[in-house]
């Protein structure tokens, strides 16, 4: 959540990131129609207007209470023949404000409900190098690395991972589907242990880096996925909800990472914090189509290794981590001698949260292109404002002793390996000429082989 003091000091930067996001704000105002995103903002700061009234009134209200109070003080010392007399209109008054207390503080409270549920709907800022447009086409390419191979000149044609893994018997689609639905599935033989492998690598990663590793629960209150910025409830969630409770299945341990300290003081010097999470992931992919959802490129469930982040509330030490995050994900790629390719996401295709976000691409030969394994996010202090995280700047005041006032936090997530996208580009792009598939090098000690052969 943005701070509410940019919709008074300059509305004018909200419209246009609303513009530059393809943000929208108000169901009826829709993302589009002619002067849509300055109405939206126009209808903020008339939200916050009328909360800023009633909020007046409230208070002109108590201040009524404290100048009655006063008086009934100044009654008390009368002689008591005047008392009554002087106390009777005091005590009716009395009963009127309190009145007007509870009615006004209702009003208080129901103008800022309405007007935070609007405010939450708005993104993040954006980053001034972010590339504007909406389609992949406008994504700013930073880096590659390594190349395609050039199979037929190996002698055979590629295949993709679905036809590898039914080959190698590793994968069983049909009985996922016969069992969940469809989009579930059964890892099989090495696969199992490929999963397990890629996991177990990217913890070492993450722990040599400096976090602090975790096994995550696959649930979290409602609230706490709203606080990150995720849409648990309608009809265009991709958030699978617990009936009868207010519990989610986690799309990503972004959600319980980032939720660990909620409502916490952090001092300066634990920051920055650095946590990763092991976790399984489940998301509805509600719309998703296309051959994007082939196999086990899009799936409702996979497992994760996430990296988390809290930093000092400063944009260059933020933006320094973010430089680190994308470090460590493409050395986790070149380790796994996968073609990648780095983008900088354009302002259209950045979720809620994101200050900005880079992508890496795996090439996967199946497609004949590439597709996204990982990505990082920085969220500025978007995500602490929701949650109430904080850090106590070290620099008080050593003349006074007094402590310095509390500062929202950067929060920073990246995925380290998502499994089933990491099983999808390492069969395509190790795929043998003899239907085998070779293990890289740094996963050989946790898989136990070389490579994964034919039956």
């Amino acid at each position: 959540m943005l701070d509410i003091k940019l919709l008074r000091d300059d509305p004018d930067l909200l419209a246009k990131n609303l513009e530059d996001r393809r943000a929208g704000v108000f169901d009826d105002v829709p993302v589009g129609s002619p002067g849509w995103a300055k109405a939206s903002v126009s209808r903020l700061a008339e939200l916050d207007a009328s909360w800023r009234a009633a909020l007046a009134a409230l208070e002109d209200t108590r201040r009524r209470q404290n100048d009655n109070s006063e008086a009934m003080r100044a009654v008390a010392k009368l002689p008591k023949e005047q008392q009554l007399a002087a106390r009777t209109p005091l005590v009716e008054e009395g009963k009127v404000l309190r009145d007007a207390e509870r009615i006004g503080a209702a009003a208080v409270e129901a103008a800022e409900r309405t007007r935070d549920e609007s405010w939450r709907r708005l993104p993040n800022l954006t980053h001034p190098e972010v590339p504007g447009g909406t389609s992949d086409d406008d994504h700013r390419l930073i880096t590659t690395w390594g190349a395609p191979r050039d199979f037929a000149a190996e002698g055979f044609t590629a295949r993709d991972h679905v036809a590898i893994a039914e080959e190698l018997d590793l994968v069983d689609f049909a009985a996922g589907a016969k069992v969940v639905g469809n989009k579930f599935y059964y890892l099989k033989n090495e696969a199992v242990l490929l999963d397990m492998a890629l996991q177990r690598y990217a913890l070492d990663v993450a722990r040599r880096h400096g976090f602090t590793i975790h096994t995550t629960p696959d649930l979290a209150r409602a609230d706490i996925l709203v606080g990150l910025g995720f849409n648990p409830r309608g009809d265009s969630t991709q958030v699978y909800s617990i009936a009868n409770s207010d519990l989610c299945l986690v799309g990503t341990a972004e959600i319980t990472l980032g939720g660990m300290l909620a409502d916490e003081i952090l001092e300066e010097a634990r920051l920055p914090l650095l946590v990763a999470g092991l976790s399984h992931c489940f998301r509805t992919e509600a719309g998703a189509a296309g051959r994007d959802t082939k196999g086990l490129y899009r799936v409702h469930q996979f497992t994760k290794v996430e990296l988390f982040a809290f930093t000092v509330g400063e944009l260059a030490v933020s933006e320094a981590m973010h430089a680190r995050f994308l470090a460590i994900e493409e050395e986790i790629f070149r380790s796994l001698e996968l073609p990648y390719r780095v983008l900088d996401m354009c302002s259209g295709d950045l979720g809620g949260p994101a200050y900005r976000k880079f992508d890496i691409e795996a090439w996967m030969p199946g497609r004949g292109g590439y597709g996204e394994v990982t990505s990082t996010s920085n969220c500025t202090d978007y995500q602490a404002r929701r949650l109430r995280i904080r850090y106590r700047p070290s620099d008080g005041d050593e003349k006074t002793g007094a402590k310095s006032k509390p500062r929202l936090v950067h929060m920073l997530n990246g995925t380290a390996i998502s499994t089933a996208r990491g099983i999808v580009a390492l069969l395509e792009n190790h795929q043998q000429k003899d239907g085998s598939v070779g293990v890289p090098t740094v996963l050989r000690p946790y898989l136990g082989l070389d490579r994964i052969g034919p039956r």
